[in-house]
């Protein structure tokens, strides 16, 4: 072979290379503008449920990160179906509520919120939503919840004039 059908196989070679590693440049760069997208489309869906004001539900930054808040609701106050109430006025406010279940321990009079993380955002949140005006930090890592909502009577009563009032 002569040395200028060398240089142009060379060449030849060189230019289908040049074209693969642009091809897969394209691609890549292709793949990243899709995964942002979806990752875009699915952090939206943990925001507030359409229709709530922008002041209720989740604190501003944990629904900008698309973060959970996982709650706990439980009944101190003996009075049937109070916890589940409050599940579901959270969940209707886009916390995710995990478990409902009856306390023990505490006063069945007093309604309280626990922050179970070192976040008291999360929990002042929680509390604001259940106009409950006790917070306290009580950090447990064990629990694998950020807040906890013990209601008592005083909740139930509130719960029962703003039923009658709608």
């Amino acid at each position: 072979m002569s040395r200028s059908k060398e240089r142009s196989a060379g060449a030849s070679a060189t230019g289908r290379r040049l074209q693969t590693v642009g091809l897969f440049v394209t691609l890549l760069v292709v793949a990243v503008l899709v995964g942002s997208l979806a990752a875009g489309l699915v952090r939206g869906r943990g925001d507030a449920p359409p229709g709530a004001a922008g002041s209720h539900g989740v604190t501003e930054a944990a629904a900008r990160s698309g973060e959970r808040v996982r709650v706990e609701v439980l009944n101190a106050s003996g009075v049937a179906g109070l916890a589940a109430r409050g599940r579901t006025l959270l969940r209707d406010r886009g916390f995710d509520v995990v478990y409902v279940g009856n306390a023990s321990g505490y006063g069945p009079d007093t309604s309280l919120v626990l922050d179970r993380v070192g976040r008291v955002e999360l929990a002042r949140a929680v509390a604001d939503e259940m106009a409950i005006h006790r917070v306290y930090a009580r950090p447990d890592s064990n629990l694998h919840v950020d807040v906890t909502v013990v209601l008592g009577k005083d909740w139930q009563a509130m719960n029962h004039s703003a039923e009658v009032e709608q």
